[in-house]
C-alpha cells in the first residue's frame, strides 16, 4: 500500500516538474509504469478473488421471482445429499 501512495504522489508531483522536453516525458512515463506495477500487484489477490466468485455463478440458474414474492436461486446440478459445506436445522 505503502508504494502504491508513493508511486501516486510521484505521478501527482511530475507534472509540475516536467517541461516539454524528452527527459520530462521520459520520467513521467517510468513514474506511471512504476505506479501501475505496484497497483497491479496489490490488486492480484483480489482479482483472483473475483475469478473465483465469477465462476461460482456459472453453477447457478437466473435468479426467480415467485408470485408470492420469494426469491430462489437454484443450483444447474443439484448437490447430493451430504455434500453441503453448511447444513443449517431449521
Amino acid at each position: 500500500m505503502r508504494m502504491m501512495l508513493i508511486s501516486l504522489a510521484t505521478c501527482a508531483a511530475l507534472p509540475a516538474f516536467a517541461q516539454e522536453d524528452e527527459r520530462g516525458r521520459d520520467l513521467m512515463a517510468e513514474a506511471l509504469r512504476l505506479f501501475m506495477q505496484g497497483f497491479m500487484a496489490e490488486m492480484e489477490p483480489a482479482l483472483e478473488d473475483l475469478q473465483g466468485f465469477v465462476e461460482d455463478l456459472n453453477a447457478y440458474h437466473p435468479p426467480e421471482v415467485l408470485p408470492n414474492g420469494d426469491i430462489i436461486i437454484r443450483r444447474k446440478t443439484p448437490l447430493e445429499r451430504g455434500e453441503e459445506d453448511g447444513e443449517i436445522e431449521l
